[in-house]
């Protein structure tokens, strides 16, 4: 491995394996540091230092811009940042960037976490709410209707070409059956979702730390991932 390699602080969560996907298909030198959500990892003061918001995933780029280090944090952010050192998966011309950009934005502000909404209420909560798990589980499948619909036009999420928008939208659909959704019943998502699934990169980009992930079982665990820890002034 080169000298100095990205450093990338995550867990194999959806927002982690993004750029874990990422960094495989740019095929960037990088050294991947477990940050255990359920043990607390994300509040350490040094991981503070680089994600204030203490969510993965974070990355420390030694080579920045400039050529000085350069710390980010945001999966979004992160996804751009590389697609720019890089130059690969965001579109250059501007019409064809704000698409991709736009669908990007998508996942960010509704895949995301409408899907960890479901997530939440269907497996993880300490009670079951009805009208939380329908509100939630309805919410998926008219996103999953969106992207169907957007694919019944378009090879990949923003058109021909594939870009930093299916590489952040693909890890949150990986776990369909847990939202709710049947998959067959979006024809055109699952052909994208077979497709995404086969690339080399990213089946190597999911593997990564997915072994020390282990179910959330425990009280301390939920605690610290949705009880008064979470929400402590640090």
């Amino acid at each position: 491995m080169p000298a100095s390699p990205i450093e990338v602080y995550s867990w194999p969560t959806p927002n982690g394996h993004k750029i874990h996907i990422m960094l495989e298909e740019c095929e960037l030198p990088y050294r991947a540091h477990p940050v255990n959500i359920g043990k607390g990892d994300q509040f350490a003061p040094d991981f503070l230092q680089i994600s204030p918001n203490n969510k993965i995933p974070a990355i420390t780029d030694p080579h920045g811009p400039d050529g000085k280090p350069i710390s980010l944090f945001e999966s979004g952010a992160i996804l751009v940042y590389l697609a720019g050192k890089t130059g690969k998966f965001l579109p250059t011309g501007d019409r064809e960037r704000y698409d991709v950009l736009q669908w990007l934005m998508f996942q960010m502000g509704g895949v995301g976490p409408m899907l960890g909404q479901a997530h939440h209420f269907r497996l993880y909560a300490p009670e079951k709410i009805a009208y939380a798990i329908d509100r939630y589980s309805n919410e998926a499948k008219r996103l999953y209707g969106v992207i169907d619909k957007q694919l019944s036009k378009n090879r990949f999420i923003a058109g021909k070409s594939y870009s930093i928008a299916d590489i952040a939208i693909f890890p949150w659909l990986r776990s369909w059956e847990n939202q709710g959704i049947t998959l067959t019943d979006f024809p055109y998502l699952k052909d994208w979702f077979d497709g995404i699934a086969a690339r080399p990169a990213v089946q190597r980009g999911v593997k990564v730390l997915a072994d020390l992930r282990q179910p959330i079982t425990g009280d301390k665990e939920r605690e610290i991932l949705f009880g008064k820890t979470q929400y402590e002034k640090r």
